[in-house]
């Protein structure tokens, strides 16, 4: 997956800017004591780009909605319409909201309500901001969408004005779709309506003739370019109509304008791509009821939903535990090892909720373990299948550990990180440096590789765990064993 070009710092700057409330108008939290499945659960918005995630069905678009009635501009109808049978179960639905509203309050947050009584939406003070909600619809092609039919009558005559693309407009949707469209048009077509109007050497098409991506990305950003400062902006399936990496770069644009307007975003998603540049505190997961904090790619989402397809689920805290687990677990397993997923669920908090939320369940046809890092305040309980890896932070661990054995190893390691057998003193110094120097042991691999001529950090780390699983031998039997145990379950059901 390419790089997204969002610096660590400006995360860290937006991060910041939120924890600060250094905004005239930002929606703080929701916590939606009940709308559909949601019952008693609570979204903080830490950072002003956020993503919903979760299968169909989970309550993405709730939360979505949910965030956006804490407005005025929104008709809570608009997205949570009542009808006049099947709709029972909508009595006494509430959301409540923490706010920041300068003009309103220059000090503190407000607290706002939003409740469904008596067949009605009763909202009071409810506070006054620009929302602007981007539905599935804005993919349908311009050709059939009802309000542009007129443009394609014989008889039509445009009176209207033409003017050339907003030049910012301009730079940022070439940004995200990699081509210019400097030469573009918009045409004022009455009823408050515009329509573009391309070009693509020296020959000009209408918007009839777009690609439903590329509409949509030019429509979304400019509404949002022209948009107040502090605006409130939903986005429902971000990803839909575009490429990946489009997809991705539509995000770092609003990431981008969240800079340079205070503008907040929130947005439901299925795609990788939408997540990779966004921090943990940006990404909110859907699942069953409850709202959890943290990234989770497509596949542990899946497996955190219950749809696993191989007899064990394990579910650890992040990477570099998937990647070490992953190791033991394919050198010991054999044959056994297609029956095991190993998932990264952001946190050890999570891991074990979802492990306990599994063995529940008797839906689930699959079993699972969880296995936290070895600094986790979660409690190790073997026998409800909490396990934990061994040593106190993690990579630290495995680098120590054969920072130990270096003398036995030094050349096995010097061959596994793609280096010549003549660069091992070069590998055994750098090590040594890194041992005295090293503050973050997060980052200690890519730096090893840094070091030793610019090896990637997967080939280094991959090296390390490998030595470090053939060299301790009883942990890993161990852990085997616990898993082959889990499998039997499955299979003697």
């Amino acid at each position: 997956m390419e790089q997204s070009e969002i610096r660590a710092s400006q995360k860290a700057e937006l991060l910041e800017k939120v924890r600060k409330q250094d905004y005239g108008q930002y929606l703080m939290k929701a916590a939606i004591q009940k709308i559909r499945g949601f019952n008693g659960e609570e979204i903080a918005f830490e950072f002003p780009v956020t993503a919903l995630i979760g299968p169909n069905g989970s309550g993405k678009s709730s939360v979505l909605g949910a965030a956006g009635c804490a407005y005025k501009s929104v008709k809570p109808g608009s997205f949570f319409p009542k009808s006049a049978i099947g709709d029972e179960s909508m009595s006494e639905w509430r959301v409540e909201y923490e706010c920041i509203d300068k003009k309103t309050s220059p000090r503190q947050t407000l607290r706002r309500i939003s409740n469904f009584r008596q067949a009605k939406w009763v909202r009071r003070e409810v506070l006054d901001r620009n929302v602007i909600f981007f539905g599935i619809e804005r993919t349908v092609p311009a050709g059939e969408k009802q309000k542009y039919k007129k443009l394609a009558s014989s008889t039509y005559v445009h009176t209207g004005d033409i003017s050339s693309l907003n030049a910012e407009t301009a730079a940022q949707v070439q940004h995200v779709l990699g081509k210019s469209v400097s030469d573009f048009t918009v045409a004022d077509v009455g009823h408050g309506q515009i329509f573009f109007i391309g070009k693509n050497k020296g020959d000009k098409y209408s918007e009839f003739h777009f690609g439903a991506g590329e509409s949509s990305i030019i429509r979304m950003i400019s509404t949002i370019e022209s948009a107040p400062a502090n605006s409130l902006v939903l986005i429902e399936e971000i990803e839909n109509g575009l490429h990946p990496v489009a997809t991705r770069r539509m995000v770092e644009y609003l990431m981008d304008v969240a800079k340079r307007k205070s503008i907040q975003s929130i947005f439901t998603t299925h795609s990788d791509f939408a997540l990779s540049p966004l921090p943990n505190e940006a990404i909110w997961a859907c699942l069953d009821g409850r709202l959890r904090q943290g990234k989770l790619n497509v596949e542990a989402l899946r497996a955190v939903a219950g749809r696993v397809d191989k007899k064990l689920a394990v579910f650890v805290e992040d990477e570099f535990a998937k990647t070490w687990v992953d190791c033991v677990l394919r050198e010991k397993l054999g044959p056994e090892y297609d029956q095991v997923e190993v998932h990264a669920v952001a946190g050890d908090g999570n891991a074990v909720a979802t492990h306990k939320a599994h063995a529940k369940n008797p839906a689930v046809g699959f079993k699972s373990l969880c296995i936290i890092d070895g600094d986790s305040q979660q409690l190790e309980d073997a026998d409800a299948g909490i396990l934990r890896l061994p040593g106190a932070q993690p990579e630290r661990t495995v680098f120590d550990s054969i920072m130990g054995r270096l003398d036995n190893e030094l050349a096995i390691l010097t061959v596994s990180c793609q280096r010549p057998p003549e660069q091992q003193e070069l590998v055994r110094k750098s090590m040594e440096e890194l041992s005295n120097t090293n503050r973050d042991p997060h980052v200690i691999f890519n730096q090893l590789g840094i070091k030793i001529g610019f090896v990637p950090e997967n080939i280094i780390r991959g090296a390390f765990l490998a030595i470090w699983v053939r060299s301790n031998d009883g942990f890993c039997e161990a852990l085997a064993a616990a898993v082959r145990e889990r499998i039997a379950e499955v299979t003697a059901a």
